[in-house]
Formats: structure tokens, sequence, C-alpha cells
């Protein structure tokens, strides 16, 4: 980065890395080598589809799992398969010796999983943070207290570090996808007192945010002034259902032939049109919510929408930091970017979250067989779009990881999506009833395709023989279904079958699975629970490694955002990523910062 700065709160490492590396270009190199070459990571991440895991013949674990793997994987419980993947001492491991050692192959994939891995432990710096009010508090669960009480007290720390070596505070906190603002509430109350700019593309969660300020006491909603008497002789006059119906009464009023400076009177404006009024103190905390549907990090059109009513900051004197807590997809890139692309913005501390959500800015890539079709190739039409759009917003941001190899590093959302899992944080009854729901799904895929609700996709060349690496089947995106649907096989059948011939939005699907599935029996299903049963444990074993394996995913996309900000290092005087939550709490705890020259 050049010239040296002394920022207090900069951790030892720019990235959480393991120690196994002696230096931060040494993790980077050998993460994105491994990203790049590994072709059973590859396959485990974007390569394995759940809807194809028995629609090939012996099935995608005999087909694609390591034939040296796969008596340890059968034979070891869910829950001692994931001590052995994310908790066990390996080195002890790899020295037991019996029917169900693991094979040194996946000791070495798992170690090698591990190591490439950031480090997620979280060690917080401030031993007491501020208790959160009950009042600032109003609709936060204990893991929104959790992240806003972390994150809202290593903003404030981050901010006077950089204010102190730079000599100039912030005038302004900018939170990307604010929501229901409970970070921006949080640090423009006491003791923090900053200036907040809420910037949500939703209107719905922006009021939302603005019935919280008044609840909190941290604003007031315009108080109607109404001619009392005209009003109550109005709703004397109308049905009692359409009293709180301002249009309904509006209508009576002039039905009744009210004139229009009585009805004027009336002050029948709806609660949204009221407005919410916040008081401005010196020294105090400030909230101004900005409409913004962002779709790049030019903030010209936020800024513009500022009213500058905060101790008369003018534009061209902002200085302001990008913020924001599991702001999803692209969001995070735009936070990220916004330090770059705008002058008023002098540091970005970003948590991202949601990575199935990203755009992809390379395109789909070349293919080698055997992992051409799983390993990257989308199949899904929605996925394809994407994948097609070549977003220059979307993943990787960072010119290393767009070039890595010649070709650059691609995930696909499949991969993606499981980057956003949280296995550490699995449970014996969670796990077990996700793997069932899983059980369930992929089961009912081999019976639309031995239907014919379905068909088969073959990849590249049509093969006399499916495999999982020429072929996949169609999608049905059946969704969630009710509770009492995952009962029992017969009940989860039932269920997507009803859903699918009689909900709207499934419409093109009632004719065909009216036609194909409307009479089949409850012995046949049972004959499908009964033929899969014993192979749950291949679907949840490779389930686990997929999950397991992604956390290299998303290793690689945090590492991404780190390296897109220090190739600006014209730009960008410093930057890092440190855990800011407990993993139990909030799996997505990396915080991207950069700091501007």
């Amino acid at each position: 980065m050049g010239e040296i700065w002394n920022f207090e709160t900069r951790p030892e490492k720019p990235l959480p890395y393991s120690d196994e590396f002696s230096s931060v270009d040494e993790y980077v190199e050998g993460l994105l080598n491994f990203a790049a070459n590994s072709d059973l990571f590859r396959f485990l991440c974007g390569g394995v589809h759940i809807l194809d895991f028995f629609t090939t013949d012996p099935g995608l674990f005999v087909d694609a799992v390591p034939k040296e793997w796969q008596d340890y994987l059968l034979q070891t419980e869910p829950m001692a398969f994931l001590d052995f993947l994310m908790r066990d001492d390996l080195d002890k491991i790899s020295q037991k010796s019996g029917p169900v050692s693991p094979p040194e192959s996946l000791v070495q994939y798992v170690k090698d999983i591990r190591r490439f891995s950031l480090r997620r432990n979280f060690r917080p710096r401030q031993a007491k943070l501020p208790v959160l009010p009950r009042h600032v508090a109003l609709g936060m669960k204990t893991k929104k207290i959790h992240e806003v009480t972390h994150f809202a007290g290593y903003i404030d720390r981050l901010a006077e570090d950089i204010a102190r070596v730079k000599g100039e505070d912030f005038t302004h906190f900018v939170d990307f996808g604010s929501g229901q603002n409970y970070l921006g509430r949080t640090l423009a109350s006491p003791p923090y007192n900053k200036h907040i700019v809420a910037v949500e593309s939703k209107e719905a969660n922006m009021a939302g945010a603005k019935d919280l300020d008044i609840l909190s006491g941290f604003a007031e909603r315009e108080k109607r002034v109404r001619n009392k008497k005209l009003y109550h002789r109005l709703l004397e006059m109308v049905d009692p259902s359409l009293h709180k119906d301002e249009e309904a009464l509006k209508r009576a009023a002039k039905e009744l032939g009210m004139s229009d400076e009585d009805i004027a009177t009336l002050d029948l404006r709806s609660r949204k049109e009221l407005q919410v009024t916040y008081t401005v103190e010196e020294g105090k905390g400030t909230i101004e919510y900005v409409v913004g549907h962002l779709e790049h990090a030019d903030l010209t059109g936020v800024l513009a929408q500022l009213r500058g009513q905060e101790d008369g900051v003018c534009q061209d004197k902002l200085r302001m930091m990008a913020i924001s807590i599991h702001s999803c997809g692209n969001l995070s890139h735009y936070g990220i970017r916004s330090m770059i692309m705008n002058p008023c913005i002098k540091a970005v501390a970003i948590v991202g979250c949601c990575y199935n959500l990203l755009t992809e800015k390379l395109g789909p890539p070349t293919y080698k067989p055997p992992f051409s079709r799983p390993s990257l190739q989308p199949i899904n039409p929605r996925v394809a779009r994407e994948s097609e759009r070549r977003d220059p917003q979307g993943f990787p941001m960072s010119e290393k990881v767009s070039t890595y190899g010649g070709d650059g590093i691609r995930f696909n959302i499949t991969a993606r999506m499981m980057a956003c899992q949280a296995p550490q944080n699995w449970t014996d009854q969670e796990s077990d009833a996700f793997f069932t729901r899983h059980f369930y799904r992929a089961v009912l895929q081999k019976i639309f395709l031995d239907k014919g609700v379905i068909s088969r996709v073959y990849h590249g060349e049509t093969a006399s023989a499916a495999t999982p690496f020429n072929s996949s089947t169609n999608p049905v995106i059946i969704g969630s279904l009710r509770k009492q649907c995952y009962t029992s096989f017969n009940a989860y059948v039932r269920g997507a079958i009803t859903k699918l011939t009689t909900h709207p939005d499934f419409s093109q699907y009632h004719q065909v699975i009216q036609e194909k599935m409307g009479d089949i029996t409850d012995e046949e299903i049972a004959s499908y629970e009964e033929t899969f049963r014993y192979r749950k444990r291949e679907l949840s074993a490779v389930w686990s490694l997929m999950a397991f394996s992604a956390c290299v995913v998303e290793s690689v996309i945090v590492t991404d955002r780190w390296l897109f900000l220090r190739e600006h290092s014209d730009i960008v005087c410093d930057c890092w990523v440190e855990t800011v939550f407990d993993y139990k709490q909030s799996p997505r705890n990396l915080v991207v910062v950069g700091i501007k020259r």
C-alpha cells in the first residue's frame, strides 16, 4: 500500500488466513490455485445438484464420489462426519486403523478446505459495549441485537481511529440497504450520536423504519388538525367497517354533498401521507432516509436527495463512511466500489451476505471433461441467463480473480448458494430435518423423470448412458410446503402435487402434473421410498461435503473484495478483512474495510 498509516484498529493480518501461510500473498495464491484447479472442489462446489442425485444409475454418489471415500462416508454417522470435517484433530484421526478409518486422500482434502478457509473465530476488542436501550432495540431479535451491538461499536471505534490519523471527523455514515434501520437508529442514538443516511430501495421497509423511529421516541408523526364535529358527523353516517378507510371516507363525504372546503377540514390523509418529523439538536445524531434503487456504486442520485440540515454541512465538505450489515448480493459490491467512485466516501465497512444473489461478470466458461457440466455449467434457464449476462458489477470484482489462470475464477449459483450455509452451526435435529427434506425432493425428481413430467438434458454430445457428468434433468421449482407435508414421504409427494396443480403461480405445471401423476397410488409412492430409503446417507454425506467445501467459496468471494480495494492503491491507503460477529450468532461475520488516501 506504499505509505504506512498507523491505524490502531487494523488487525495484524489484512486477511484472517491460517498461520500455515507466511504471508497474505502466499495465502491468496494458494487459495486461488486450489479454487481454480481442484476438480473435486469444483465438482462439490457447483457441480452437485440435489435434484439429480437419484436420476442416473447407479447414482451420483457412486459415479462422482471417489471410490476410496465411499465406505467411510456410508459407515460414519452424520454428526460424527460433521465433526470429522470441521472439528476433529485430523493428525490423530489419520493414524487410526479399522473399517471406518478415513482414507488419506479424504483427510488431505479436508485439510485443504480447512487451510484455505478464512478463520472465523471472533474476539471482541472491547471488553464492554454499550447495551442497547429497550426503545432502540425495538423489533430486534437476539441475532440482530448481537449484530447491531457489535457492529455499532466497531464502526464507532473505526471512525475515531481514522479521524485521529486523518485529522478530520466523518460527517455522515451511509447505510447501504438499511432495511428497518436498526444499525442506523443505534448509531444515531447516544452514546454514538452519528449522522446517518439510510439508503433503502423498498419503501415498505423505509415506512417500517420510520414507525420504529416514532416508537423509539426518535421522531414524531405529524398530528392531524381536523374539524372534529364534522368528522364525527361523517363517521355516524357511514358503515363502521369503513371508519379507518380514508379513501372510503372521502368518497362518502362527496356522496353526502360536503364541499371541498369541508372535506379539507376533515384531514382524511392516510397514515402514510402524514409526515414524520425529526428534531435536530446540536450534539445529537440524525437520520435521513433516501429512496435509492441502486444498480451501481455512483451515489450522485443519493447525495442529491440530502437536505444537508445537520450542522449546516455542505455537499463539497461531506466526509462519509459507507457501512452495511449483510448487504445482499451486488449491494456489497456497490458499497465497496462507492469509495472508488465518489470523492465524498472516505471509508467503507461492509459485511456481505446472500452470495447467491450476486451476478456474474465473466460469463460461462469453457469446459473440460470429465467435470464439464457438473462443475460450472448452469442448467436452470434463469441461471443460464444470469451466467450469460456478463454484468460488470458482478463477481469477481478484482482483476486478479477475474484473470486468474487466464479465464478467471467463476462460481455458479449453486456454489454461491452453498456458501451461504453455516455447517459449523448444524445440530443433530436440524441437520436430520433438512437432510430428510432434500432426500424427499431428490426422490420426487426421480418420480418426475420416470413419469415423464420432466425429461433428461444432455450436455455436449448425446450419450448412450446418462451419468452425472453428461446429463441433468429439467428443474421443477416447488419451493416450500406446509409443515405437515414433511411428516412423511407420502405427505410430501401429495403436498407437492396439490401445490403444482392448484396454485396459480404454478399454472405451467397444472396440466402435465395432473396427466402424468394424478393417478399415482400410495403403494407406488411407498415403493419409491423403500427403493431409495437406504441411500439417504449417500445424500446427507455429499450435502455435508458440499456445505463444508463452500467455506472456500465464501473465502474466495471475500478475498476478491479485499483484492479489489488493494488493487486501487492510488486511492486506498489501507484495507483489511476481519470478523465482527460470533459465528454461532451470525455466520456471515466478515467485514471488508477500506480507507481512502
